[in-house]
């Protein structure tokens, strides 16, 4: 009896053990390919803010073109803001039976919104125009840096990432209450993007936020940006929900982001920001910082017409000597700006290609002398980086610093080693290490720190020595069971309490014994979507794939061997996977250890949909940029009408072959509109676009 207890131990914590594995590994799948995302937004914005600021159009169609892709995170002033977005003006028709808001707003109001919300109904847009009109009003008066006191409430909850989803804000406030005179709440960002339901978690928070300022607190987050909200779905999810007044709500939401505190801090001793630190992070700039005037981190603010208009000058060859209103001489530069020379027409888009990557190079090189960083780095400067040293509105040193300090708290990650170095990985923000994090703590007399922007399986993590804790909200994040969310609570004593969940109705239901093979079953489903993405990944590489395959394959056999076709995957992806590993459910096991590549990268195929005309480079280059694509899509659309002309469209490959250094024919770009253009009334419409080219499994 002992011997068979032993043995089904064995057989059950070796089984228990597989599953652990199988989940980290998709795990660090779904995160990887998150962080690959983000990266690639910040080197696309680093294109195209490098490009409207010093390419030089050959005409005035590309150069309206190219001023439209960044006018439309443009600010509105105060005045001009108030008579866009005029809610009163607007009328609420008799057969509307959602909710109705009255101000100042009492919590029955809020009470009112919970349950429309649960019952899929929703407010009305003057409603949430009012609401944001009122919100603003009332974030322009906060600090900064937010200060929370546990003396006049029993605890304070502190939550992470929602990203969009209403049932874990739902389930939060079930089992902790909802926000009262003795219950404090601080939402530490990333509110919208990637789920539903963002647009009712604004409402909902920014509605308790009104009715108990004292209560409920809000800090940005790096999705609290413009740009980032383009590339992650609020935007287009919002014009969706509201064709008629969505641009208004947007431009709205746009503003009242910028308004929101960057810190918070309890008791004085904890101090909870979105990203994280580094080593140049100061508590006394970051309350000085004039923190409207970020509308996007990941760009500078547009500068001013005179200044840009003496830079094309600058750029080609008129040099001028700048003074300040009051007649003064500028300050000397460190060192001159490299002066590209005249741009090439972009009907040569080989020699256009060049004269890119050559000019920005010669930036890049300048700025690096300019603020003092070492040419042996290889770290690139972020296009916000490069704005933001020739922004305006201040001097160039102050805009730089605050620019920074903003970048590094929405966007850092800590990391196991000493010292503060550039966070490659997500292409924003720095790592800081336990080092960093010590001294912070002993130089504004801290006990730990409280961030979120990153996933965490358990809801939660701490590290540094429990002195950096990482809180995540938004359960079920890449699938349905891959993570719980989990919220954390403070008492007097500042001793963390945590509670995690998992949003999911239908586990509620069952038997313990049917819970595990509920689990079972989830981790098969996440495990399947995220070597589906995988696999798209590798899909949209295959032309790099196969030039790495072929440096190992020195006899032109078309066959490697499965070590070398991990190390080749690896360096083309650069998703640091455990691809060995990983390799069972990507490659079919081999008797002699050698693998076909050519067989193993058909079998990696995709069904076309009425694309077969399309050449295949064309449509490798599709599904590799996608997301990038819909990004400039969405900045091209001003009007959100989800239609993009025929020569917009041109216009965009010409940008986008340049950025990639793709050489693409004109008539592989007609071939894909006319294809795409299904009702043939000359436009594009995108969401046909995206659809026309969704991935999908070649059938056996």
């Amino acid at each position: 009896a002992f011997k068979a207890a032993v043995l089904i131990q064995q057989w059950y914590r070796r089984y228990v053990a597989r599953l652990e594995m199988r989940r980290r590994c998709t795990w660090r799948i779904f995160q990887s390919i998150e962080y690959a995302c983000e990266q690639d937004q910040i080197k696309l914005h680093n294109f195209f803010g490098y490009l409207i600021d010093h390419f030089t159009p050959s005409s005035s169609k590309e150069r309206d073109f190219i001023s439209r892709m960044f006018i439309s995170g443009e600010s509105f002033k105060e005045a001009e803001l108030e008579k866009y977005c005029d809610y009163e003006s607007m009328e609420v028709p008799d057969s509307y039976t959602g909710p109705r808001l009255s101000f100042p707003l009492l919590p029955d109001h809020a009470t009112a919104l919970l349950e429309a919300f649960k019952q899929k109904q929703q407010l009305h847009a003057r409603y949430v125009l009012n609401l944001l009109h009122e919100t603003r009003k009332h974030l322009k008066q906060l600090p900064n840096i937010s200060h929370v006191s546990t003396c006049y409430s029993e605890e304070v909850t502190v939550c992470g990432d929602l990203h969009g989803q209403l049932d874990d804000l739902f389930l939060i406030f079930y089992k902790n209450g909802l926000p009262s005179p003795s219950k404090s709440y601080v939402f530490n960002g990333d509110f919208v993007d990637r789920g539903k339901q963002s647009l009712e978690i604004l409402i909902v928070l920014f509605t308790f936020l009104l009715i108990y300022p004292k209560e409920v607190h809000l800090n940005r987050g790096n999705h609290e940006d413009h740009m980032v909200n383009l590339r992650y779905g609020f935007c287009a999810g919002l014009i969706t929900m509201s064709r008629v007044h969505g641009k208004k709500i947007l431009k709205m939401i746009q503003n009242v982001f910028c308004w929101l505190p960057l810190a918070t801090l309890i008791d004085q001793k904890v101090l909870i920001i979105h990203g994280g630190i580094s080593d140049t992070t100061d508590l006394d700039v970051l309350e000085k910082i004039h923190r409207n005037k970020f509308i996007s981190v990941l760009r500078g603010k547009k500068r001013k017409e005179s200044n840009r208009n003496v830079e094309i000058q600058e750029i080609n060859g008129e040099s001028k000597v700048e003074a300040d209103p009051a007649g003064n001489e500028a300050a000397p530069s460190l060192s001159p700006q490299p002066q590209p020379d005249q741009a090439p027409s972009m009907a040569n888009r080989l020699e256009f290609s060049r004269w890119v990557r050559q000019t920005v190079q010669e930036q890049i090189e300048w700025c690096r002398r300019l603020v003092d960083i070492s040419e042996s780095e290889d770290e690139e400067l972020t296009c916000s980086s490069m704005v933001s040293l020739t922004d305006l509105d201040g001097p160039c040193w102050t805009r730089q610093e605050e620019w920074k300090q903003i970048l590094d708290i929405l966007w850092s990650d800590p990391m196991p080693q000493e010292g503060c170095r550039v966070n490659t990985v997500r292409g924003g923000g720095c790592y800081f290490g336990p080092d960093v994090t010590g001294k912070i703590l002993e130089k504004y007399n801290l006990q730990f720190l409280i961030r979120s922007h990153e996933c965490k399986q358990e809801g939660y993590e701490f590290c540094h020595n429990r002195k950096v804790l990482t809180i995540f909200s938004a359960s079920n994040y890449y699938e349905i069971g891959s993570n719980r969310g989990a919220y954390v609570k403070l008492g007097p004593d500042l001793i963390p309490h945590f509670v995690q969940y998992q949003a999911n109705k239908m586990a509620h239901t069952l038997t313990m014994t049917q819970r595990q093979g509920f689990l079972v079953a989830l981790i098969s489903r996440v495990e399947e979507s995220a070597f589906r993405a995988l696999r798209e990944k590798l899909f949209a590489h295959t032309s790099a794939l196969i030039s790495a395959f072929k440096a190992y394959d020195k006899d032109n056999t078309g066959r490697i061997t499965l070590s070398n076709w991990a190390t080749a995957v690896e360096s083309v992806l650069h998703l640091g996977l455990p691809w060995r590993m990983l390799r069972p459910q990507l490659v079919r096991s081999t008797a002699d250890g050698m693998l076909e590549y050519k067989s193993w990268l058909d079998d990696l195929a995709v069904e076309q949909r009425s694309q077969e005309h399309v050449q295949s480079s064309l449509l490798e280059v599709i599904y590799r940029n996608r997301s990038n694509l819909e990004t400039i899509f969405r900045i091209i659309d001003r009007d959100h009408s989800g239609l993009i002309s025929f020569e917009e469209f041109h216009q965009t490959w010409k940008l986008f072959s340049s950025h990639m250094n793709i050489e693409l024919t004109d008539d592989g770009i007609n071939d894909l509109v006319r294809s795409i253009d299904f009702n043939k009334d000359g436009n594009i419409d995108f969401n046909e676009f995206l659809e026309a080219f969704r991935l999908v499994k070649q059938s056996q």
